[in-house]
């Protein structure tokens, strides 16, 4: 079972190895879904000198929700369909950091990989660690949370849920999230 306690040394995780497991198989797929370079970036056109310097030239919204919640445009209401100067300044937005923000994401979810023991086990992060890793819980969880559609009623709907529902997994998965996600904020306090 999951303990977070702050330590001299540092924030002690302690996971069981089915936790160990989930949170490498959640990493994983984060690396998975955010893999992919944007349209315009170093990655896909070595020779545009403007993705050199992290400038996607060509950047689009995502059409992924869990994509676009984890890379939302910058201006706008974001259920509305923004127009003239808000268009253009989302979309400057997003060409100068959406592959930035994907970098950061990345390391993240890797650096979470490179601590988690092969198995349950202990692991202590420095102050600067356990921002990385609260920030790659985040974005798991808003992934989680926008599959599941995600609503401030979620309790509720989640203890009527058969047992068999398919959905039940990532349920308890994102409630599982939620509070080591809370241990470790605590711990930092």
């Amino acid at each position: 079972m999951t303990d977070v306690r702050r330590t001299r040394a540092g924030v002690r995780v302690r996971l069981a190895a089915e936790e160990t497991a989930l949170l490498r198989s959640l990493m994983e797929q984060m690396l998975a879904l955010i893999g992919e370079a944007p349209p315009g970036s170093a990655e896909r056109d070595p020779d545009d000198p403007l993705a050199s310097i992290g400038i996607a030239e060509k950047a689009v919204k995502p059409d992924d929700p869990v994509l676009a919640r984890l890379f939302p445009d910058a201006y706008g209401d974001p259920g509305a369909d923004p127009g003239g100067d808000e268009a253009e300044a989302a979309g400057d937005f997003r060409r100068y950091t959406e592959m930035g923000l994907r970098d950061g994401k990345r390391d993240a979810a890797a650096t979470v990989l490179k601590a988690l023991p092969d198995a349950g086990g202990t692991i202590v992060l420095d102050g600067e660690q356990a921002q990385v890793w609260l920030r790659a819980l985040n974005d798991v969880r808003l992934a989680l949370g926008t599959r599941l559609d995600i609503s401030e009623e979620w309790y509720d709907e989640a203890v009527h849920l058969d047992r068999d529902d398919p959905r039940m997994p990532m349920f308890a998965a994102y409630d599982w999230l939620t509070m080591l996600q809370e241990s470790l904020v605590q711990a930092l306090l």
